[in-house]
């Protein structure tokens, strides 16, 4: 069950005042007490009637919310815990509760060298150690892909930053084609991650004969990110998912180079590629009554798409376009070459 912001305040304000065992509480009393602590949070006066009250302790009394709060009440008016060293923040979680949180903290994990999450650290770590000593012999059923190995992850948050500050950056650069670095002026617009790297997707300063040149730098092949003061930050009009709608991977071509590509594929990897489109545009021309099918993409012709259907090899054969199917053709005849003989 979801709690807002509201409820959960008072539920802490009347376990605090119930903790308090030097004044007895009223009803009226814890009224008051919520009223005060939303009305300090919000700036602004937030009055709390008795009813919302009355409905907050049979809420804490139940076992919706996991507290069973053992809220008793003498003398027909004063409300107080029967166990006098029970609160709310001690309420053991349940199985399910540290299951979830245990596949959470995983999770958080993954963003460690962001520096939003950063903050975090500390409490991920305490997580970590409630979970691990809640469940002795506990494993992880959710297991993402991760390499700490990476190369430029260091610049993940310095280019988090800036984006969202809008600050242009000098980025020191080498290619795996450069024989040596240079320094790259670019006005960052967003992060992509594809195949577990990361990539800087802006424009370049200077722009050629007057139009938008975007570029895609790994984070991997950069050497040295600065903030550029001197020049002022150029917004765009561009949308991530409108700029990747026809790409497969991060190198996007000209609106004028997607080509239609037609595939076949054997029936033993067919259901593979029916239930996990190759692309969004994947669409099936045909179902065959041994179990392959052909379906068509509509897609840039880049290297990694090429990838992608190298790793389907015997498996899937590329009709049309001509180029590709050509393209196809020479890698799959370098491959068997290295491993004749």
């Amino acid at each position: 069950m979801a709690i807002n912001k509201n409820a959960l305040i008072r539920y802490q304000t009347i376990d605090r005042c119930l903790q308090n065992r030097s004044r007895r509480w009223t009803l009226q009393d814890l009224v008051v007490a919520c009223s005060d602590a939303l009305t300090e949070l919000e700036g602004r006066d937030m009055p709390v009637s008795v009813r919302t009250v009355q409905l907050d302790i049979q809420m804490m009394r139940s076992d919706k919310l996991g507290y069973e709060a053992p809220i008793v009440v003498v003398d027909r008016k004063y409300y107080t815990y029967e166990d006098p060293d029970y609160t709310i923040t001690d309420v053991p979680l349940s199985s399910l509760d540290m299951d979830i949180l245990g596949e959470s903290v995983a999770v958080l994990k993954q963003f460690k060298d962001f520096g939003l999450f950063r903050e975090l650290t500390g409490v991920i770590q305490k997580l970590e150690e409630k979970v691990r000593s809640s469940q002795a012999g506990g494993r992880s059923i959710i297991h993402l892909d991760t390499n700490d190995q990476l190369k430029g992850l260091e610049h993940l948050d310095g280019l988090y930053q800036a984006i969202q500050k809008e600050i242009v950056l000098d980025v020191t650069y080498q290619s795996f084609t450069a024989t040596a670095p240079q320094v790259v002026t670019i006005h960052g617009y967003w992060l992509k991650e594809f195949n577990n790297r990361w990539f800087l997707v802006g424009e370049r300063h200077k722009r050629a004969r007057g139009r938008e040149v975007v570029l895609t730098l790994a984070l991997d092949r950069m050497q040295k990110v600065v903030p550029n003061l001197r020049e002022e930050y150029r917004p765009t009009s561009l949308n991530p998912d409108d700029y990747y709608q026809h790409t497969y991977g991060v190198s996007v071509l000209r609106p004028e180079d997607v080509v239609e590509v037609e595939l076949w594929v054997a029936h033993h990897e067919a259901p593979y590629v029916l239930t996990k489109p190759l692309h969004q545009s994947q669409r099936v021309l045909e179902e065959y009554p041994n179990g392959s099918v052909r379906v068509s993409l509509m897609v840039h012709h880049n290297y990694e798409l090429e990838r992608l259907l190298m790793g389907f090899a015997g498996s899937m054969e590329v009709i049309a376009p001509e180029s590709l199917r050509e393209r196809m053709h020479a890698r799959l005849q370098r491959g068997a070459e290295m491993h004749s003989g």
